[in-house]
């Protein structure tokens, strides 16, 4: 599942900002604030609608595991380009 971190770190990774990210993912600006801020957490699908973008945009993901470690991956070298 997606945490906030990653999506600070995938947004800034791609020098986006969180109105673009917002209106590719067709959410509410609000609902990623308050996600990346941890106020709070999407519905399912506005949460799978933030990360596909991000993925459609060449990030991946790094699950949690026992020890708390999460990250994101450059799936491709161009990431700018590939709005």
């Amino acid at each position: 599942m997606l945490t906030p971190a990653q999506c600070r770190a995938a947004r800034a990774f791609l020098d986006i900002s969180q109105p673009e990210l917002a209106k590719a993912a067709k959410v509410g600006v609000s609902t990623l604030r308050d996600f990346e801020a941890g106020r709070r957490t999407p519905i399912a699908n506005n949460l799978a609608a933030i990360q596909a973008e991000l993925e459609k945009r060449g990030i991946g993901f790094v699950d949690q595991d026992e020890s708390g470690t999460c990250g994101i991956t450059c799936a491709t070298p161009k990431l700018a380009s590939a709005h």
